[in-house]
């Protein structure tokens, strides 16, 4: 057992794939491939797995991500169906250009960071994506919140419940979810109207109540279940392109996620998406940084 092996739990009936960071004496530091779960397990309980694509939970997930991502874009081909200045501009021959809500993406892992920019472009989404720890992320957010004025903001990384902890409703009780806390904290000083700044937030079981009741409009996770990589990306999609005068369809986007309404939860917000004519030579920016 090495750094960088893909493995599964035995335990667990291999329900999860993992890729261990570091080995300690008889014990693995684990991260999910695809799942936002820190774990630990002892090394006798690990499984190496040498093709994880044949593995049935990698099956599984693809495709529930195709699924996904496939409900993405057929929601952004009704929207621009939907859309009135788009149809009336479409009818009318007219120049128009879309201006999508920007969205600032803080991530505690650099691989999940990477799939998020690159559904992020895929989808024509103007985003800037930032690694960092997750206890680095409220102060990096008091810096970054006036340079880069985002519509949207995602907070996540990993988290967990600690072992042997009973109470959910204590921070105490959790890796990260008191991190995520502080970064909300931050983010509804610099603007307290949900309207004006949708905030999503959390990871795999985090205190979903606690991340709403500080301003987050979106969090995990109501089930304390783990949630996919992309669930915190899809919301900021769908989040990105509704309308300023609509507001984002709660049961559509909640559902529309991997992990559904146990992992991903939230309160109703307006959206970000703005359409204008004529159309001027703009282009929209993406980027990853690394802190």
């Amino acid at each position: 057992m090495k750094q960088g092996d893909l493995v599964v739990r035995k335990s667990y009936g291999g329900d999860v794939l993992f890729r261990v960071e570091a080995v300690r004496l008889d014990n693995a530091i684990l991260k999910g491939t695809d799942y936002r779960l820190l774990a630990d397990a002892p090394i006798p309980d690990l499984s190496v797995v040498r093709d994880p694509e044949s593995t049935k939970a990698v099956q599984q997930v693809r495709i529930k991500v195709n699924d996904s991502i496939r409900r993405m874009h057929s929601e952004r081909e009704r929207q621009i169906d939907n859309e009135d200045v788009i149809r009336h501009a479409m009818q009318q021959s007219q120049p128009f250009f879309e201006v999508p809500g920007k969205v600032l993406h803080l991530d505690g892992d650099s691989n999940y960071l990477k799939k998020s920019m690159q559904l992020y472009n895929t989808m024509h989404v103007p985003s800037y994506g930032l690694h960092l720890h997750e206890s680095q992320m409220a102060d990096v957010l008091y810096r970054l919140l006036p340079e880069l004025e985002p519509d949207i903001i995602v907070i996540t990384g990993h988290d967990g419940v600690l072992k042997n902890r009973a109470d959910l409703y204590s921070l105490s009780s959790y890796k990260n979810s008191q991190h995520f806390v502080n970064a909300v904290r931050v983010a509804r000083e610099y603007e307290r109207n949900r309207d004006g700044l949708i905030v999503i937030a959390g990871a795999c079981q985090s205190h979903f109540e606690a991340l709403l009741q500080v301003g987050s409009n979106f969090a995990s996770s109501p089930g304390r279940i783990l949630i996919h990589a992309l669930d915190p990306v899809y919301i900021a999609i769908k989040a990105s392109y509704t309308s300023i005068k609509d507001t984002i369809n709660l049961a559509d986007v909640i559902h529309g996620t991997i992990s559904g309404i146990d992992g991903m939860g939230g309160i109703e917000t307006m959206g970000r998406f703005r359409v204008g004519m004529p159309k001027p030579r703009v282009t929209s920016t993406s980027s990853a940084l690394k802190v």
